[in-house]
């Protein structure tokens, strides 16, 4: 290797160094934190004790963390499906340009922009059986946090009125980067309104909806704080996401290693949902469009 090419590599490596901390630091080394207290039992004050994979065995066969798994898979296909069509629509609607749509669009987007655990405190006033605002108009009780049937649609709901913001201004994105001559070519061969939008929009907004569809189902598995502030898992367990279950293990019940293999387990399960969707959108997905 010559002096120049030395020197070009270790300015390479000068320059990629801030980041490789930070990767390491705040990506790579807390996994590895967790991975290692996994294989303990541990509850934050006593020693901690080499438990190998006792902590995977016992939670693969709890009942409890099989429905924490269940109700997140659930509470996943409630949201995704509508976030994405709502923030689609939203989006369509915005690109039309209408008048007073910026101030439409600023409205969308501030309940992303909010703590979520603080819109989780202010709906679970609004949706108090007694004295809330949304009983009161309806004119009659519905117990929508503390009813087995009605508590995790109620959850999933105020989850997606947080997020239809954010997944509208990136569709808004996807449609500013679609060249206009291609539904004007296809408005000129005879194509409708929804025609254009389901043979050229549509496909052209993969790239989009893969990232969307990627963030959104990887927030939705991870869900706490809206769970936190409205049920706290409750009633009886069927708003228990698992994220709420790995809270619940390690700072109320202090079993630090079950609650590490909880974290294991679901970032594997994400791992192999992601996976799924790339090879899903991989050959249905073009970035080219000049």
């Amino acid at each position: 290797m010559t002096a120049t090419r030395r020197r070009d590599t270790a300015a390479g490596w000068a320059f990629l160094a801030p980041s490789l901390v930070g990767v390491g630091g705040f990506l790579l080394l807390p996994v590895v934190v967790v991975l290692g207290i996994s294989l303990f039992r541990w509850d934050l004050v006593s020693p901690a004790h080499w438990a190998g994979l006792d902590n995977y065995l016992s939670i693969l066969t709890d009942p409890a963390f099989g429905r924490s798994l269940a109700v997140t898979a659930f509470f996943v296909l409630l949201v995704i499906p509508a976030q994405t069509a709502l923030g689609l629509a939203a989006a369509v609607l915005l690109d039309q340009r209408l008048p007073g749509s910026t101030v439409f669009r600023a409205i969308l987007v501030l309940p992303w922009i909010s703590a979520p655990l603080a819109l989780g405190v202010v709906w679970r006033w609004l949706l108090d059986p007694s004295d809330g605002a949304v009983n009161q108009l309806l004119g009659h009780r519905v117990e929508w946090l503390t009813s087995p049937v009605l508590a995790l649609p109620s959850v999933a709901a105020v989850t997606v009125w947080t997020n239809v913001g954010y997944v509208a201004l990136f569709f808004l994105a996807g449609l500013a980067g679609i060249p206009p001559q291609y539904a004007e070519a296809a408005r000129i061969d005879g194509a409708g309104p929804w025609q254009r939008f389901r043979r050229i929009t549509l496909p052209l907004l993969r790239p989009t909806m893969f990232f969307v569809l990627v963030t959104g189902v990887i927030s939705s598995f991870q869900v706490f704080d809206t769970v936190y502030a409205m049920t706290q898992g409750g009633p009886a367990g069927r708003t228990e996401v698992v994220a709420y279950a790995i809270y619940r293990e390690a700072f109320v019940d202090f079993r630090m290693g079950r609650a590490a293999a909880m974290s294991v387990v679901l970032f594997l399960l994400l791992i192999t949902v992601t996976v799924a969707q790339q090879s899903y959108f991989r050959r249905r997905t073009t970035y080219e469009m000049g």
